[in-house]
């Protein structure tokens, strides 16, 4: 296909196209002229790709560019490479070390971890993004007073082990070459609809409850 075609089918502007070509994030099309390349359905699964980790992950083109390298890395396994595109995706507040309540909130998180028998979380420890969110989430508790007991926080846990089993059953549905793109955007797209559906459940129950 052309460059005008690669567009209207990933529906990325020519212009930002060939700002992908530049920076090396797109592999370049095969010369038909000195002026014109075309393009085949590789070029057009890179695109959606590298268009999911900018415009939906909202990650720097540096940072991009090093989740494709490792996406093309066929001696890693797939969990690998998928989770390299996960980690790269914005997170939440990291821990503050300056803060005496952090180590406690680290020691109450691999409890959990524990727990859960999350061994391979627990490996990664502070590696993992998610692990340091979750640690600076408990911390915020503790200091503002709110409920973070372990038994608590494990009610949560194993409600979000069910929606793993979901969404990576879902990812599943997709072709290994398309895997990384799915992850990255059903990760992105799908958080607020979980935060919405949340809201909407405590709303329900609370008219439950308290609409006497």
């Amino acid at each position: 296909m052309r460059l005008a075609e690669l567009s209207e089918r990933s529906g990325v502007s020519t212009a930002t196209i060939k700002y992908y070509l530049r920076e090396g994030l797109l592999p370049q099309g095969e010369r038909i002229t000195a002026t014109k390349a075309e393009y085949g359905e590789e070029h057009l699964r890179r695109l959606r790709l590298v268009r999911a980790l900018i415009q939906v992950g909202r990650m720097p083109v540096a940072t991009a560019r090093q989740v494709l390298d490792a996406a093309e890395d066929e001696s890693l396994s797939e969990n690998t490479r998928m989770g390299a595109a996960v980690w790269a995706l914005p997170h939440g507040p990291e821990p503050d070390d300056d803060d005496p309540g952090t180590a406690l909130a680290r020691e109450q998180a691999d409890t959990l971890l524990e727990r859960l028998e999350w061994t391979h979380c627990r490996q990664l420890g502070d590696t993992s993004p998610a692990y340091r969110m979750l640690v600076s989430g408990i911390a915020t508790l503790d200091r503002l007073g709110y409920p973070h007991e372990t038994d608590h926080l494990q009610l949560h846990a194993r409600l979000a082990a069910e929606l793993a089993v979901a969404d990576l059953d879902l990812v599943e549905t997709y072709a290994p070459q398309e895997r990384i793109e799915a992850v990255v955007a059903l990760t992105v797209l799908y958080e607020p609809v979980l935060l919405s559906l949340r809201r909407l459940a405590e709303t329900e129950e609370s008219h439950r409850r308290f609409d006497t």
